[in-house]
């Protein structure tokens, strides 16, 4: 029985392929090349070699041969070793033994076993389809012009960076600060009331800022807006109250000691709860702007608000004078 396809079987999988009391066939990785004098260029390939000290039998051969149908492993060992004992012999006999697509095996002077592979076969899978071509080689191409071109380019490119840097070092900062103004602004400007833990909500402060620290009360035109809203005429503009306070406030009318300003009536009503239980007489009152102030007492006269409100702060920090 031949086994040399087996052999050439294992070759493409395994890198030695041992054929028991014979030698074994070694597989060797060599990369591609260019043969300069040829022009020819060469795909990487594994060359096969053969080492006649590998004669014990690894179980390889004979379990690929036992695979077949009808062939146990003890008798693919004796197959192997009658092919064996047949191809010694012919070699022996001066005769050349060719193992199709692997290579010629032959006797020297000294009876020795030669191997010739066969170079028209490459065992290397990935290198299949691939062959070896001739090239013609470029003439007229001076590799020190070409570097001599990069080297002039080279400040040129830095020079690009260096400008991109400079402009995101300036463009990012304006950026982000356009993004942060607009953002503190708001939170500046944003005074509405926020759900925490306390069981009275803020109040929104509806006078200017600074105002609740000054010992002259803040009188707004409320009055006149009152007036507009009670008539049948169309309402007119109200006009707002100036930062500044006149210097000399009127002393006559009713004052409101106001402890807070919300948003939603029902704070204002739970504020006015609490005021009663204090002892006050609270009044929710709703301003021309749509807030719901909350009055803890009125007073005839500006002196006696402006006392009540020095002891009523303590208590309602924000508390201010309004004239009705």
């Amino acid at each position: 029985m031949d086994i040399t396809p087996f052999i050439r079987e294992l070759l493409f999988s395994h890198d030695c392929v041992i054929v028991p009391g014979f030698g074994g066939f070694i597989g060797n990785y060599v990369p591609a090349r260019v043969d300069d004098s040829t022009s020819v260029f060469y795909p990487p390939v594994k060359q096969i070699s053969f080492n006649r000290n590998l004669k014990n039998n690894d179980g390889l051969l004979a379990g690929r041969i036992s695979a077949q149908p009808g062939i146990s492993f003890n008798e693919a060992v004796s197959l192997i070793g009658d092919y064996t004992v047949m191809v010694i012999k012919r070699i022996q006999s001066g005769e050349k033994v060719v193992f199709d697509n692997i290579g010629v095996f032959s006797s020297n002077n000294e009876g020795s076993i030669q191997f010739e592979p066969d170079r028209n076969v490459n065992y290397l899978p990935g290198s299949y389809g691939l062959e070896s071509f001739q090239f013609s080689p470029v003439t007229g191409y001076d590799v020190r012009k070409q570097i001599t071109r990069h080297i002039d380019r080279d400040p040129e490119h830095r020079h690009i960076t260096r400008v991109y840097l400079w402009r995101a070092a300036i463009i990012v900062p304006l950026i982000a600060l356009a993004t942060l103004i607009p953002l503190k602004t708001s939170l500046q400007r944003s005074k509405i009331e926020t759900t925490t833990l306390n069981p009275i909500p803020k109040t929104v402060t509806e006078i200017p800022a600074g105002s609740e620290q000054m010992s002259t009360p803040v009188v707004d035109n409320i009055t006149e807006g009152l007036k507009q809203a009670d008539s049948d005429e169309p309402l007119q503009p109200v006009q707002a109250a100036p930062v500044n306070v006149p210097d000399v406030p009127s002393r006559e009318g009713h004052f409101y000691l106001i402890t807070g300003s919300f948003r939603l009536k029902v704070n204002a009503e739970q504020q006015a709860a609490l005021l009663k239980k204090e002892g006050f007489e609270p009044e929710v009152i709703t301003a021309l702007n749509g807030f719901f102030r909350v009055s803890a007492l009125r007073c005839n006269d500006l002196e006696t608000a402006i006392e009540k409100k020095d002891s009523l702060i303590k208590k309602f920090p924000g508390t201010w004078v309004r004239k009705i």
